[in-house]
């Protein structure tokens, strides 16, 4: 036999060896530790109960509950009965606010604190509107993108503008599409309007301009550049 195939021979005898005393390892390991790997193994299986029985009996229900309770203060909200929207009308409607409240933990819980916050900003209670918007937290990016915009709103009225500016570029650029995009982009371009920066105005119009050029809001981003180059030329 040569002694290369001899070698071979050797190396897998050792590597079998190897995995013997591996298995004979593992077998001793779980013959010392069993109990406290049932033990273990129970603690995962409990958690995993609880947490499909929590989401079958208590999420679900409540999310339903939720869901029923929202329907009718989404109608007010659509008619712009704010005050009714956010407070309730005392005949069974509970209220954007204590739907926030009793289900906060749900999704429509969570898109109740977002109407809320609307209601108070379109009723000119832009501290409470802060409130709401800023503890909304939801997972649909556009809506959360948007939510800045009505952040920047609140601020923009409570005289807050430089805050109002980066609240509406973030959303401007966090929803980037034709809608939304440059309408947010607009106010910023209107607050450093109205605080005489004018390259921040030049800037932003001209984002408007070259990246959503079919927006109305393109349509007139001439208007402010040009009036932005003027007023440079006489500083």
């Amino acid at each position: 036999m040569s002694s290369k195939k001899k070698q071979a021979e050797l190396r897998e005898e050792q590597d079998w060896e190897r995995i013997g005393s591996a298995v004979v390892e593992s077998e001793r390991f779980i013959e010392k530790y069993q109990k406290q790997l049932l033990i273990g193994i129970g603690v995962v299986v409990v958690v995993v109960c609880a947490f499909l029985a929590y989401n079958h009996f208590i999420v679900g229900p409540k999310t339903t509950e939720a869901q029923v309770a929202m329907f009718k203060g989404e109608q007010y909200f659509r008619a712009g009965q704010d005050s009714l929207a956010v407070y309730g009308d005392k005949n069974g409607y509970l209220g954007f606010e204590s739907i926030a409240d009793e289900y906060g933990s749900t999704k429509p819980g969570k898109l109740a604190k977002l109407y809320a916050g609307i209601c108070y900003a379109n009723m000119g209670n832009y501290e409470k509107g802060l409130e709401y918007l800023k503890g909304y937290s939801g997972d649909d990016k556009i809506i959360s993108q948007l939510v800045n915009g009505s952040i920047g709103d609140c601020l923009d009225n409570l005289g807050k503008s430089d805050e109002a500016v980066s609240y509406y570029i973030k959303g401007a650029k966090g929803v980037d599409n034709v809608s939304q995009s440059p309408i947010l982009y607009k106010k910023a371009g209107l607050i450093y309007r109205s605080q005489g920066n004018y390259d921040k105005v030049i800037e932003i119009f001209t984002i408007i301009k070259d990246q959503y050029m079919n927006s109305p809001a393109a349509m007139e981003a001439d208007k402010y550049i040009d009036e932005a180059m003027i007023m440079k030329g006489q500083k």
